[in-house]
């Protein structure tokens, strides 16, 4: 769904899952600082909306996901994930609930899987589940930001910002109210500094949440059964992720940044090494410069210099080996 935003003065649309809303509008940095201010706004309106009612639904999602919200209060943000039988991330939910309905917004494209798993799981529990991407759209306002909220719109308040949802007749309207547009390129830009993951950029299909440290923020570990715990708690308990996310100081002097997936290898080796992780997510940071992060085996020394393709990378510590 094309957001009306691409319409927008000096707007130039994102890539792959994030072409339906602006990578920029004309000045990457100056909407970065903009953000790192608390003023401005990102359309998110392509993220998928998905919507769950009835009077089980907490006590009926707690079974399902990672996060513990049987008694998730009215209006505290929460993150969770939907692992499979193996302990792999199949979906990461951004979570909030107005005290009737759930909202959770999700990676775009990702909410017809999503509710088909829902819906299956549903049995005789007092719960419907419903996509209401096609009514609503996200838009983050940063952290600080004093723009005005509308009435009634659902609100997902982090650390971060907050994260609304606002009927999508109502999108070009707040636009014009809530300050200077921020492309994706910002927010990500964002994302990076802070270490935070995003499915399908940090994650693959073998992708387990103790090796992107999402133990603690979307897993709980004193929470009843779902699907997946059994490694989650093995994991915990007994041993250590194979690989681990770290966050990379990229040589600032090459022109292009390495692509998701670029091949991580040990600088000492040469480009010709042997592969020890890939690139998830790159960015250039209107003050750290070309940063990224990565995931690379566990074993690799914290020290070690890495070469992204044939950009020199240093790394920082994420997640512990």
């Amino acid at each position: 769904m094309k957001s009306p935003l691409l319409s927008l003065p000096g707007a130039v649309p994102a890539e792959g899952v994030d072409e339906q809303v602006a990578a920029h509008y004309g000045d990457l940095f100056r909407e970065q600082r903009a953000l790192a201010d608390g003023t401005g706004f990102v359309d998110l309106s392509h993220r998928g909306v998905v919507a769950v009612t009835g009077e089980d639904r907490l006590s009926w999602l707690h079974l399902l996901l990672t996060q513990h919200v049987t008694d998730l209060p009215a209006g505290r943000a929460t993150e969770a994930l939907i692992l499979s039988a193996h302990g792999h991330i199949e979906h990461a939910l951004y979570l909030v609930d107005d005290g009737t309905t759930t909202w959770a917004h999700v990676e775009p494209g990702t909410q017809d899987a999503l509710l088909a798993y829902l819906e299956s799981m549903k049995f005789f529990y007092r719960v419907e589940t419903a996509d209401r991407t096609d009514d609503f759209a996200v838009v983050y306002l940063p952290a600080g930001s004093i723009a005005e909220v509308p009435e009634g719109a659902v609100v997902r308040e982090t650390p971060y910002g907050r994260d609304l949802f606002l009927p999508r007749t109502d999108l070009e309207s707040y636009a014009e109210k809530a300050g200077p547009p921020a492309g994706l390129l910002a927010y990500e830009a964002l994302r990076v500094e802070h270490h935070r993951p995003r499915l399908g950029f940090e994650t693959d299909h073998r992708t387990i949440p103790h090796e992107l440290g999402w133990i603690g923020t979307a897993v709980h570990l004193q929470k009843g059964c779902y699907r997946g715990q059994e490694t989650v708690a093995r994991v915990q308990n007994l041993g250590k992720p194979p690989r681990r996310l770290v966050f990379l100081h990229l040589d600032g002097s090459e022109v292009h940044l390495p692509p998701h997936g670029a091949e991580l290898r040990l600088a000492d080796d040469g480009p010709d090494g042997r592969k020890i992780g890939f690139i998830t997510t790159s960015v250039r940071h209107h003050e750290l410069g070309p940063i990224a992060l990565g995931l690379v085996k566990r074993n690799v020394p914290l020290d070690a210099r890495l070469l992204a393709d044939t950009t020199a990378a240093a790394q920082e510590v994420v997640v512990e080996p």
